[in-house]
């Protein structure tokens, strides 16, 4: 319940923002002031995160409010393992990537990503899945996010460490590491290995 009431008070936030984008009359705005002051006040308060930090996460003033997206590099070996990357924020792991930067496509962006974070060439072959975070029941954030899942296809054997991350490995579907449960988490993986035997073959969105 209490992650039903975060996304809900996240939306009515982004309705406002919309509202005072949009709105001309005076009266008008100064309501939707008031209401995304309020959602503010109700996120410091279930999360403990002062309004001041969650202030410019959620509150753009650029209008339409859009998902933020997060693209992940889905790459195998020939011993049909995975590629995963430690990230030094939690010691956890997770596939390479992170936000879409302005200016990359999204095969850019995963290519770029992987080469930043696990020190691979790698080449971009396939989207395999485009996911709603807040669907996929991962652990609540301020931001909206769709994540895209890039199958890429290694140029070379060469993996080490980035800026991010502390260590880069291969792993079997059977013996994962403790995910960074806010970047990706088992179910996605699982869904990642059914893709590379077959199991699973069209593009999964929800």
């Amino acid at each position: 319940m209490e992650r039903y009431i975060f996304e809900k008070i996240k939306r009515i936030q982004a309705l406002a923002e919309i509202g005072l984008h949009y709105a001309e009359n005076i009266f008008d705005r100064e309501r939707y002031d008031e209401i995304q002051a309020i959602c503010l006040d109700l996120l410091e308060k279930m999360t403990g995160v002062p309004v001041g930090k969650i202030k410019p996460i959620l509150v753009d003033n650029d209008g339409y409010k859009t998902p933020k997206v997060d693209v992940r590099a889905v790459v195998f070996n020939e011993k049909n393992e995975i590629l995963l990357i430690r990230e030094k924020a939690d010691g956890c792991w997770s596939l390479p990537g992170g936000w879409a930067d302005i200016g990359y496509t999204p095969r850019q962006v995963a290519e770029k990503e992987c080469f930043e974070e696990a020190g691979l060439r790698v080449k971009a072959k396939r989207i395999l899945a485009i996911l709603d975070k807040t669907a996929q029941n991962m652990p609540p954030q301020f931001e909206y996010v769709y994540k895209i899942f890039i199958l890429c296809e290694k140029q070379n054997n060469r993996i080490s460490t980035g800026s991010e991350t502390d260590d880069v490995a291969w792993f079997p579907e059977n013996r994962l590491p403790e995910l960074s449960a806010p970047r990706n988490i088992d179910s996605q993986i699982h869904i990642m290995f059914e893709y590379h035997s077959g199991e699973r073959t069209e593009v999964l969105f929800d």
